[in-house]
């Protein structure tokens, strides 16, 4: 009975499924499900702050604040898809080899509400699931993938982190 809830998990966590979506949309998150994003996103970005204003070096600012720019510009180029939506790169991966998932946490926020604000990407409600997405999954991915190529080939594991 195991091996069949199991074997049925993994077939529906694999079947194809189509997304449309760049960024979640101002309102369109129920109240909970808005304050839950948040609160799950929160800790992450708190330890990404603490890292930042621990480090002491001025030049590690810099390039952690250039690195925040790099995602900002990545992320707000929409590329036409075939669907007729858009999609986007975020920059989040580079960040993430640098510096670690949990600053780029921190940066993706920061980037997100500048988006939200400037550019009608996304919203303030919906700026806790945005950045889950973004911030936390996306750079914790890409920081794991980093770290068991690198060994192997750098370059491939720093193309497939960026990817």
């Amino acid at each position: 009975m195991k091996n069949k809830k199991l074997f049925l998990f993994l077939i529906l966590m694999l079947l194809p499924k189509l997304s449309y979506a760049m960024h979640i949309g101002e309102g369109f998150l129920p109240p909970f499900w808005a304050a839950f994003y948040y609160v799950l996103m929160l800790p992450f970005v708190m330890k990404g702050a603490l890292k930042i204003k621990r480090a002491e070096d001025k030049d590690i600012k810099m390039l952690i604040a250039l690195c925040g720019a790099f995602i900002f510009l990545l992320s707000a180029l929409k590329l036409p898809s075939v669907t007729g939506s858009c999609s986007h790169p975020t920059g989040t991966g580079l960040a993430a080899i640098l510096f670690g998932p949990f600053v780029t946490s921190f940066l993706s926020m920061i980037v997100l509400i500048f988006q939200a604000l400037l550019l009608a990407h996304g919203g303030i409600t919906t700026l806790g699931a945005n950045t889950f997405s973004m911030g936390v999954v996306g750079p914790f991915v890409a920081f794991i993938v980093y770290k068991l190529l690198k060994n192997k080939n750098q370059s491939l594991a720093v193309f497939l982190a960026a990817f």
